[in-house]
């Protein structure tokens, strides 16, 4: 069992935000942070989560909690898996009871890579290639490029170095087969790919002894997925956030030349096309996003996938193309550092680009085919926003040289807005949020207020009272409508709010013809003071 102490420290360390937007895409709103909700379908961020609370919320569906409970919920993992998957990814050591429990040696991956790159620097015929490429001895250190030996060379480094294979195996190293154990990177030159906490989550081989497969990837790992990472983004995220671009390749010899060229922002997808998981990423200090693929088919067709997604998305951005056979690390090479940053800084917006992609499917001579370019075109900007919509219908409209009435646009927003028939009470509902923002106000509070006096928000004051840290109550705390009220503010709105409540006691009593006239004179007039007592600003006591 993992200890208190140790969960308590890897707290500490966790940024809701941070963590969050690992796997989601989230937006800045106010004080707080947005996204739609992954645990209900819709089109309207009702999903908030607070950097300054530490926790989230969905006003659609309900759901909340804290990081750790995020992880629990999207990975769908237990607790003490969830804890041991943010301890890896914060590197946080995590105590246990059980001594004998068995614990996963992350720094396997660290002891193998040392090893790739000694082997690198005694292996000509790597180094050749490399230097064939026109990378440099500083870029060779500065993204440790190694070499991956014959299989069993790295077998019997484990073993003779005591690292634990089972490890090793988990994490993508080796794996087995019918004659036992084989290393899974065998004659590679290889690149160490690091996760968002800086430590390396796996590795990309690229043969060297002509082997059909030309480059691999570690497999998927508890912390290996391919399709949330980008090779050399742990290099390049602090020039990215001081520059506001980031520039998105095809290969890690393209990321390494460009960083080489001063390129400092370049990252490289793994054998992947950009995909929706990759968002959270590319949102990160909000950057400007520059496609740079290969101008072959798949090149194309990657792009034009890309450049929908980002626009969807509502990115900053664009797309270069190389064409020739030639790629960033081949124009590096040949010295045409001048003609990279002229393109990188004049790309084709993703709109134009997606539209462009789709016209040229057809020949837009024949007015069947053009109908064809049309309809596909009308679609995709129907997927954007109406602004958008609106700005480039002119653009398709020249493109196929026709009318621009008769480019059809949506003519209402593409996003749903979700009625609520729940009855809510600003006023009472503000009151029990200045009760969970400063905790220590609920004995104060208790003294002259009962569940009683809420009209519509009963059962929330009484879960209030029972269990302060409820997370059904953070949607209370998220509530952008209500307001923080200082002390002052909430004793004249309880004031208000009692005032409220026994003048309707009053009007009740006095219709009510059960009581002897002395009982009732009596509750009158004690209503009716304190009626009086609380306009005057003064509290009192509930009975």
């Amino acid at each position: 069992m993992i200890t208190k102490e140790s969960i308590d420290n890897l707290k500490n360390h966790l940024e809701i935000v941070d963590v969050i937007s690992q796997s989601l895409e989230l937006k800045k709103s106010g004080a707080n942070f947005k996204a739609c909700c992954p645990f209900h379908g819709e089109d309207t961020p009702s999903f908030v989560v607070s950097p300054a609370k530490q926790i989230y919320h969905c006003f659609g569906c309900g759901v909340g909690g804290d990081a750790i409970k995020f992880i629990m919920e999207y990975e769908k993992l237990a607790y003490p898996e969830a804890i041991e998957k943010l301890a890896s990814m914060y590197n946080v050591t995590l105590s246990y009871d059980d001594s004998n429990k068995p614990k996963q040696d992350l720094k396997v991956l660290d002891s193998i890579n040392q090893y790739f790159i000694k082997l690198f620097t005694n292996n000509n015929v790597a180094k050749d290639y490399i230097k064939s490429r026109g990378i440099s001895e500083f870029s060779i250190e500065k993204f440790e490029i190694g070499y991956a030996p014959k299989s069993f060379e790295t077998i019997n480094y484990l073993k003779n170095n005591y690292l634990n294979l089972a490890d090793a195996k988990e994490l993508g190293v080796i794996d087995s087969g019918e004659n036992g154990l084989y290393s899974r990177f065998i004659e590679r030159i290889t690149f160490p790919i690091y996760g968002l906490n800086s430590k390396i989550v796996g590795f990309g081989g690229r043969t060297i002894t002509g082997h059909s497969a030309k480059y691999i990837n570690s497999p998927q790992t508890k912390i290996f997925n391919k399709s949330k990472l980008l090779y050399g983004y742990n290099i390049a995220k602090e020039n990215i956030y001081k520059r506001n671009r980031i520039i998105v390749t095809e290969g890690y010899l393209d990321v390494i030349m460009l960083h080489q060229a001063g390129f400092n922002t370049a990252v490289a997808t793994l054998g992947t096309a950009l995909t929706k998981d990759h968002l959270p990423l590319l949102r990160r200090g909000e950057p400007k996003v520059i496609v740079a693929y290969d101008g072959d088919k798949a090149g194309l067709n990657a792009a034009f996938k890309a450049s929908v997604m980002l626009s969807q998305s509502e990115f900053e951005g664009g797309v270069v193309i190389f064409g020739n056979g030639m790629d960033p690390a081949d124009m590096v090479k040949e010295g045409k550092v001048e003609e990279l940053n002229k393109v990188f800084s004049n790309p084709q917006a993703f709109i134009s680009y997606a539209i462009d992609y789709i016209v040229a499917k057809y020949n837009i001579n024949d007015p069947i085919q053009k109908q064809k370019a049309l309809q596909e075109a009308n679609e995709y900007l129907k997927s954007l926003s109406i602004l958008y919509q609106d700005e480039y219908k002119r653009y398709l409209a020249q493109k196929l040289n026709i009318r621009e009435n008769l480019v059809k646009i949506s003519t209402q927003s593409r996003r749903k807005v979700e009625n609520s028939s729940t009855k809510i009470d600003i006023a009472e509902l503000s009151i029990i949020k200045a009760i969970l923002e400063k905790p220590s106000r609920l004995d104060y509070v208790l003294d002259m207020v009962d569940s009683e006096i809420f009209d519509y928000h009963k059962e929330q004051f009484e879960l209030l009272i029972s269990d302060i840290h409820d997370p059904s109550l953070n949607g209370i705390l998220l509530n952008e409508r209500l307001e923080d009220y200082d002390d002052e503010r909430l004793k004249k709105e309880i004031c208000i709010l009692l005032s409220k409540y026994y003048s309707s006691k009053l009007n009740t009593l006095l219709y009510d013809k059960t009581l002897d006239f002395k009982k009732k004179s009596n509750e009158i007039r004690k209503l009716k003071d304190k009626i009086f007592q609380l306009k005057q600003g003064k509290m009192v006591t509930y009975n």
